[in-house]
């Protein structure tokens, strides 16, 4: 990492206890970087990625859980097409939760959420995730402010035991502005090979872009912990978006030193 480009780790972080405003977030922000000087340390973190993975796996001792958060067209199927594609599916998927099923509602909001947690070794990255029952829930008045207004310290309780556990928690949330979402929708719209991706709910979900800020916001400041911190992503510019999350991932795993196991095998072996 360059003077130039400090680790964006420590610029995108929110920390503990600090108020988010993302009125005061430029999503166009890129830190110094353009798309053409980027486009190297993005392939570097992403052979990064394949290597600390492979080791990871063959270690079987770390947990990995990734968290994309952001509103409507934010990015988030792009990320996993582009970050994501780094690693191997054998020890890498995606969980995605959408509404909840008549048994998933039967029990509580966080009992679909653990049975999708990673075993050591394994990567899961969820699209969408448990944050949805402090952010639609209240948007859209599903249940009581006195349901959900306590799950913000639910949700870090229930971070911390993984935590405690040994999971490693990265969680990125995507930040576009109103006008990048626009312009999303739209071309969607316009691109026939698109339309499957353009719902006319989108639009009214739209509507309420200011309701979402603020379950946004108090999100990223009430549950930004030291187990498990919150990275503010500016996702405007998608080349950006790959560079800091692959960066930050990569940072993260190496962090914990993978290693190959050591394996005793018989000497001088000769296969026939």
């Amino acid at each position: 990492m360059s003077a130039d480009h400090p680790h964006l780790a420590e610029r995108l972080i929110v920390k503990p206890s600090s108020k988010v405003s993302l009125h005061e977030a430029d999503a166009n922000e890129s830190h110094g970087y353009t798309k053409d000087t980027a486009a190297k340390p993005t392939l570097d973190d992403l052979a990064r990625l394949t290597s600390l993975q492979e080791r990871l796996f063959a270690e079987q001792k770390h947990p990995i859980l990734v968290v994309l958060q952001g509103i409507d067209t934010s990015g988030k199927d792009g990320t996993i097409r582009h970050v994501m594609s780094a690693l191997n599916p054998q020890g890498c998927w995606i969980a995605g939760f959408g509404v909840p099923t008549a048994v998933e509602s039967a029990h509580d909001y966080l009992w679909r959420i653990h049975a999708q947690t990673p075993a050591n070794g394994e990567i899961v990255v969820f699209n969408r995730s448990h944050y949805e029952s402090v952010l639609v829930v209240r948007v859209h008045d599903l249940v009581p402010e006195a349901q959900w207004r306590p799950r913000f310290a639910q949700i870090n309780a229930f971070e911390e035991l993984l935590a405690a556990e040994g999971t490693t928690i990265v969680k990125f949330f995507l930040h576009i502005d109103r006008d990048e979402q626009r312009q999303r929708l739209q071309a969607r719209y316009d691109d026939p090979t698109k339309h499957w991706k353009f719902k006319m709910g989108d639009l009214e979900e739209r509507k309420r872009w200011d309701d979402y800020t603020a379950a946004y916001e108090d999100v990223l400041s009430r549950c930004s912990t030291d187990a498990a911190p919150w990275y503010v992503v500016p996702a405007n510019r998608k080349w950006f978006r790959n560079l800091a999350i692959g960066e930050i991932l990569a940072d993260r795993l190496e962090a914990l030193k993978p290693e190959y196991p050591v394996v005793e095998l018989p000497p001088n072996l000769v296969i026939a």
